[in-house]
């Protein structure tokens, strides 16, 4: 089968839908979905979309925030347009029946989260993702110059003469088709599968990411992973995502003991940056030798099972009261910071080829993303790129001159035999253990070891099935995330390195990107 729409866009959630009904009005739009169309990370966010809506707030003061969660590595022109262009695409939402909470009089009722200076997090329940998801759906559906085909699984970018011109997908048959387009837009999502503790759903594996990487585009950052510190953690169940609104609203991180610890290592406690509070956690259970929980049964003013009803229920199927119980928690993979660089209209070096949200790094989330700032990326530059997409092209806008710096680039590996008992598990094992919360450099080094040689194997053979493809995929983005954490020696945002444990701006103080070696070039790998 070859389809031939104007515009291709892989994935569907949040930046997905919005770049596509950007570009409904300019022609045909096709839509590849990996699983159903609210499989993705969208329909599983929580806490809520950050955004300068109330009258204590101000985009400068979103701007400041968002600068210091990201530990010195922001761009600021990409978090400007976030925190500037985010509150008209909200209110967008709001135009178009998002239903947020409100208070009696009608206003809107934000929380607040980590890092947060006020309350500025918009949300629907402990749904805001899945209300998000639905408003757009619905836009989508109603237009028809857009068409969606679910259970599309990407195996790879189609490139001539230097240019992207579609995807190659197979189907729940496993048979192959191509779609070919004038722009192709990247917007499938993180990575979070490539770590056996994630918060993220069964279809962020990285493709989008592995993909444009082996087509030839820049990847940068892939360093910094955010591990989200409060994650169920109960034997036999499901490890599931308990929302930094939890703190936002009051609740206590207690050890063994019933005491709180959060001020022992950090003056904002509970409300400290993301990392910061995950690695505090670690500590706390090394010096105690106990178990970590969250507690809000010190808030008996708060309706907790109707302000938090899907993390209610989780915590009941576990056998636990979250408005009374201690709940057990410990991190886990939650987000990757970097990804395909583009510039600020989604545009990356491979011409055709454009990208948005977690799959994109265009330098806005710095080391580690403030809560709640992913939904108002993927809204933003979603709808950016989309505005773009059918402009005459033109060359990937250029960073803060000398913030982005390319490395060697990777060289193309020759055919090589695959690692025996190298598997999906094997490889997700690896990566938690050696690529974690805190890395080791025995671990980093092993790391790079094992990858590099699964990542020549697998990356210089054909994708002759969906499991041979992702298997690449999955790999390539391990292999690229142990060479960047080895190379950064330094500590800073989700990247932590117990052998150099300080921030070093004078030589570090950039970001770093890899390419694939041009089949002409014989550089240094």
């Amino acid at each position: 089968m070859n389809n031939h729409p104007d515009f291709l866009v892989l994935g569907s959630g949040i930046a997905a839908l919005r770049a596509a009904l950007a570009l409904a009005s300019r022609g045909r739009v096709c839509i590849l979905t990996k699983g159903e169309p609210e499989q993705g990370s969208t329909g599983w966010a929580q806490g809520g979309i950050a955004v300068a809506l109330g009258d204590d707030d101000s985009p400068g003061l979103h701007f400041e925030d968002t600068l210091a969660a990201g530990d010195g590595l922001c761009e600021p022109s990409a978090v400007r347009a976030l925190v500037e262009e985010g509150p008209g695409y909200v209110s967008e939402l709001l135009d178009w029946g998002a239903q947020f909470a409100r208070l009696p009089d009608g206003r809107l009722e934000p929380t607040r989260e980590a890092a947060h200076s006020v309350r500025r997090v918009l949300h629907a329940e402990d749904a805001t993702g899945r209300e998000i998801s639905r408003v757009l759906h619905e836009r989508v559906a109603a237009v028809p110059a857009i068409t969606v085909i679910d259970h599309a699984i990407v195996t790879e970018l189609l490139c001539e003469s230097g240019r992207c011109v579609g995807a190659a997908y197979r189907d729940a048959s496993d048979r192959r088709h191509e779609v070919r387009a004038h722009a192709t837009l990247l917007a499938t999502g993180g990575a979070g599968q490539v770590f056996a503790q994630t918060t993220n759903p069964s279809v962020t594996t990285g493709d989008g990411m592995a993909m444009a990487f082996l087509a030839g585009a820049e990847v940068a950052d892939l360093e910094f992973v955010q591990f989200h510190p409060t994650v169920l953690d109960v034997p036999g169940h499901a490890r599931f995502l308990l929302s930094e609104a939890l703190r936002g609203e009051g609740a206590k991180l207690i050890n063994d003991r019933g005491e709180a610890f959060m001020s022992r290592y950090e003056d904002a406690g509970e409300l400290a940056p993301r990392d910061r509070v995950a690695r505090a956690i670690v500590r706390e259970r090394q010096r105690t030798g106990g178990a970590i929980c969250l507690s809000m049964a010190h808030l008996p003013g708060l309706d907790v099972h109707a302000r938090f009803p899907q993390i209610s229920e989780a915590c009941r199927a576990a056998g636990l009261d979250l408005a009374r119980d201690p709940i057990p928690v410990s991190p886990a993979v939650h987000y990757v910071m970097g990804g395909v660089v583009t510039d600020l209209d989604g545009r990356t070096s491979l011409p055709g080829l454009y990208a948005a949200g977690e799959v994109a790094c265009t330098g806005v989330h710095g080391a580690n993303r403030l809560a709640s700032n992913s939904l108002l990326e993927g809204l933003v530059f979603g709808a950016r790129a989309g505005k773009v997409m059918g402009e005459t092209p033109r060359a990937r806008g250029a960073w803060t001159p000398g913030r982005l710096v390319a490395c060697d680039p990777v060289r193309r590996p020759a055919p090589a035999s695959r690692p025996e008992g190298l598997d999906v598990a094997t490889i997700r094992a690896i990566a938690w253990r050696d690529l974690g919360l805190v890395r080791t450099p025995e671990g980093l080094n092993a790391a790079e070891r094992v990858f590099s040689q699964a990542y020549a194997a697998c990356a210089s053979g054909g994708s002759e099935d969906l499991a041979a493809a992702q298997l690449r995929n999955l790999v390539t983005v391990a292999f690229l995330m142990a060479r960047a954490a080895l190379r950064r020696e330094e500590s800073r945002g989700g990247h932590y390195r117990t052998d150099f444990p300080e921030r070093h701006d004078d030589t570090w103080g950039h970001h770093c990107s890899d390419v694939l070696q041009s089949e002409q070039t014989d550089g240094p790998s």
